[in-house]
C-alpha cells in the first residue's frame, strides 16, 4: 500500500496549482483525474487539426509585476507559455443591437479612459470615478495583490451591486451599459452581481490582456510537469466515488474501479456539493450540506467552435461582445423564441497562423433546462455514448441562429466556415463535474455576500476544497483558491513570501 504526503482529486487548474505548491514544498503529491484529459476548463480539443480551449478565451494581469504574473513565475511556468497579448486599444468590442459603433475597451486606464472619451466626451468624471472606484476597490482584497490577508478585508466593497454603482456614476444609459458589457465574464446579473466581482474582473484584463497561443491547456501540461519533475504523480481515469473517514479524518480515497488512494491531506478540486457527497461523515453536518444545496449557481452556455476555411478570414487580435438590445445584462433573459438575446466571440490564436482566423468560438448563455430532455445522457471521450439524432438537430439548430447573428457583424462569416462542433450544458455537466453545468461556479449575491464564500477548510481537519466554487472564479480566482487551499497547511504569511521571492530572483 503506497500512502502519499497528499492526495487531490480533480485535475482543474486549483488541482494542479495545489499539487504544484505542494510538490514545491517537498510534499509526495498525487493528483487524480476521472477524464481522459487534465486540466479542467484548461482543456483544449482539436477539429480538422485547429485547437480550441474549452474555457480560457483570454487572460489578464500577465504583464511583468502583476499578479497572475508572480503567481505563474512562482508556480514555475510563467516563461514557458506561449502568449500573444491582445490589441492594446482594442481587447474587447461590445456592440448594441442596430447601433453601428463598436465600443473598445482599452488596456491599461489611461488608455481606457481616453478610449471611452471619444464616445461619451462629455463624461469624463463619470469615466475616472469609474476607473478610481475599481481601483479601490482591487487595492482592499490582499490576495488578488499578492500580500499576505483574507477577502473579509474588503467588507465594504460586498454591498453594493453592480447596475446600482453605475447608476451612481451617470444618468447616461449608454454609457452604463457599455461599462457593464464584459459581464459575460462573470455571468453578470444587474442588481445582485457585487460589485466586488465586476471590479475585480474588470481590473484584471485592464491591467493586461493575453491569449494563450495553441491553447489553455499549456498550463495545465506545464503545472503537471512541474509535480511530476519533483516525483509527484498525475493518473489519469481515476473517478472518486467515496472519501473514507475513519477517526475523524479521512483515511483514503476510493476509485469506481475498487482501488484506493491513501494520504495524510486530501484536497477534492471536485464540486463541494459532489465532495461532500463522497464522504459519509457525520462531522460534515447535515446544515452545511444543506446550505451547499441551496445555493444558486452562475448560468451555463452554449458553445459553437467553428474552423475557418484556411486563409478566408482575418484573425482579429480582440474579442467581439453583442447584444441584440440596447441592455448588457440582457443575455440571460431569453425565451425558446428569443434565443440567443446576444454572444461573445473570440478569435483561436494559432502559431500556425498569425494573418488569418484558423478558428472562432462562438458562445451565448443557456440554461440546463433547455437540455432537460436528454440529462439522463452521458457523453465525454473517455464514455462515449451518443444523445441523439434529436439532439443533434437542437444543436445544429441553435448554431444556425448564432451564426445568423454573426453574419450581420461579420458579413462572410457562413460562406468561410468549414466545419464547426457545438457543446451545450450537458457537456459542460459531464465534463466539470457539475449537476447544472454552471459557467463560474456559485452565483454571487451583494444581499448575501458571505453566503457563497466556502472556505477551503472542512469539519473533517485532513481534508481541505479548491477550485472555482472558493471564493472566485476565472484563471486568477483559481489561482488564489489553490494559494488559499495550500495557505492551510503552509501558512500564508509564509506562502505568499515565497511567491513574492520567486519574483525578485527573476
Amino acid at each position: 500500500m503506497q500512502e502519499y504526503d497528499v492526495v487531490i482529486i480533480g485535475s482543474g487548474l486549483g488541482g494542479l496549482a495545489c499539487g504544484t505548491i505542494l510538490a514545491k514544498e517537498g510534499y509526495n503529491v498525487c493528483v487524480l483525474e476521472k477524464n481522459k484529459q487534465i486540466g479542467g476548463m484548461l482543456q483544449t480539443f482539436a477539429r480538422d487539426k485547429v485547437i480550441f480551449d474549452t474555457g480560457v478565451h483570454y487572460v489578464g494581469g500577465l504583464s511583468e509585476g502583476q499578479n497572475l504574473y508572480q503567481f505563474f513565475k512562482y508556480f514555475g511556468i510563467m516563461d514557458k507559455l506561449k502568449l500573444r497579448k491582445m490589441d492594446e486599444d482594442f481587447v474587447d468590442g461590445l456592440i448594441f443591437g442596430d447601433d453601428p459603433t463598436v465600443y473598445k475597451y482599452a488596456q491599461g486606464y489611461d488608455n481606457f479612459i481616453r478610449q471611452m472619451l471619444e464616445y461619451f466626451p462629455d463624461e469624463e468624471p463619470a469615466i475616472r470615478k469609474y476607473c478610481e472606484t475599481i481601483q479601490d476597490i482591487c487595492k482592499n482584497f490582499p490576495l488578488y495583490n499578492v500580500q499576505a490577508g483574507s477577502y473579509t478585508d474588503s467588507a465594504k466593497a460586498y454591498q453594493t451591486d453592480t447596475q446600482e454603482f453605475l447608476e451612481s456614476l451617470t444618468t447616461n444609459k449608454k454609457l452604463q451599459t457599455v461599462l457593464a458589457g464584459t459581464n459575460l465574464l462573470y455571468a453578470g446579473d444587474a442588481y445582485k452581481t457585487p460589485l466586488f466581482v465586476h471590479a475585480l474582473i474588470v481590473n484584471h484584463y485592464v491591467e493586461s490582456s493575453w491569449k494563450f497561443v495553441d491553447g489553455g491547456s499549456q498550463i495545465a501540461r506545464l503545472l503537471a510537469r512541474e509535480i511530476t519533475s519533483r516525483g509527484g504523480k498525475v493518473i489519469k481515469h481515476v473517478k472518486i466515488v467515496k472519501l473514507k473517514e475513519e477517526d475523524r479524518k479521512i483515511t483514503y480515497a476510493e476509485a469506481e474501479n475498487g482501488d484506493r488512494y491513501y494520504a495524510k491531506t486530501f484536497i477534492s478540486n471536485v464540486h463541494p456539493l459532489k465532495t461532500v457527497e463522497m464522504t459519509e461523515t457525520q462531522m460534515i453536518k447535515n446544515a452545511y450540506r444543506s446550505r451547499l444545496k441551496s445555493l444558486e449557481s452562475t448560468i451555463s452556455v452554449f458553445y459553437a467552435n467553428v474552423v475557418m476555411k484556411k486563409d478566408s478570414f482575418k484573425y482579429i487580435n480582440s474579442n467581439y461582445y453583442y447584444f441584440a438590445e440596447e441592455n448588457a445584462w440582457c443575455g440571460d433573459k431569453y425565451t425558446e423564441s428569443t434565443w440567443p438575446r446576444g454572444y461573445a466571440l473570440f478569435f483561436t490564436p494559432s502559431s500556425r497562423s498569425p494573418e488569418h482566423a484558423e478558428g472562432i468560438t462562438v458562445m451565448s448563455y443557456m440554461r440546463m433546462e433547455d437540455v432537460k430532455q436528454w440529462e439522463a445522457t452521458f457523453n465525454t471521450v473517455s464514455h462515449e455514448a451518443d444523445r441523439g439524432a434529436d439532439y443533434e438537430v437542437f444543436k445544429r439548430e441553435k448554431a444556425e441562429k448564432l451564426f445568423d447573428m454573426v453574419e450581420k457583424h461579420f458579413p462572410g462569416f457562413k460562406e468561410n466556415i468549414k466545419s464547426y462542433t457545438c457543446a451545450t450544458p450537458l457537456s459542460a455537466r459531464d465534463y466539470i463535474g457539475t449537476d447544472d453545468g454552471s459557467l463560474y461556479g456559485y452565483a454571487k449575491d451583494y444581499r448575501e455576500p458571505l453566503k457563497t464564500f466556502i472556505a477551503p477548510q472542512t469539519k473533517i481537519p485532513n481534508l481541505l476544497l479548491t477550485g472555482q466554487n472558493i471564493n472566485m472564479h476565472g484563471v486568477l480566482g483559481v489561482t488564489i483558491s489553490a494559494i488559499m487551499t495550500c495557505s492551510s497547511l503552509l501558512g500564508l504569511d509564509y506562502l505568499i513570501q515565497k511567491v513574492r521571492d520567486a519574483q525578485k530572483a527573476s
